[in-house]
């Protein structure tokens, strides 16, 4: 049975790199894929304002039960993803990264690694929350063989 999983990223930055990602999930399937949207599309909601996004973020985590965010440099200091990640939790998924910052991009250039330890949001009692404390895992997508191995991952943190 497929599982249904959000994948978050910063799109401007990291949607080459994505797409090798997707392409995986081309070949392995295994996985319902939610939260990739093409550039068009991706424009047109932002031209909607804030509210619209958020709305299309909510609409996209529906069924899901695991979130992948998938790291560069910027992805987790970006507002979107942090609130796609805050309300993931809310919602109960297992949250995992994948740093994607070795994957070539479309020019043959790779980026620096993001800092897991950032903050994404603030628990009721002002505490922040880091990404590194709440997420159940965090992978490297080149070293530890994401190719091969995203599906077990995925699987291990619904689990």
């Amino acid at each position: 049975m497929a599982r249904s999983v959000f994948y978050s990223f910063h799109y401007q930055n990291d949607i080459t790199r994505v797409m090798v990602v997707r392409n995986r999930w081309v070949t392995q399937g295994g996985q319902v894929i939610s939260g990739i949207i093409d550039h068009a599309d991706f424009e047109k909601v932002q031209r909607q304002g804030d509210d619209a996004i958020k709305k299309w973020i909510n609409s996209q985590l529906t069924g899901t039960s695991v979130t992948v965010v998938l790291i560069g440099e910027e992805t987790l200091n970006r507002e979107y993803v942090k609130y796609e990640i805050c309300e993931s939790l809310k919602r109960g998924n297992a949250v995992i990264g994948v740093d994607i910052h070795r994957i070539k991009d479309f020019n043959g250039r790779t980026s620096m690694a993001g800092n897991y330890h950032s903050v994404i949001g603030y628990y009721k009692n002002g505490t922040p929350a880091y990404f590194d404390n709440i997420a159940t895992a965090i992978y490297d997508y080149v070293y530890d063989d994401g190719y091969t191995n995203l599906g077990y991952w995925v699987e291990r943190a619904a689990k």
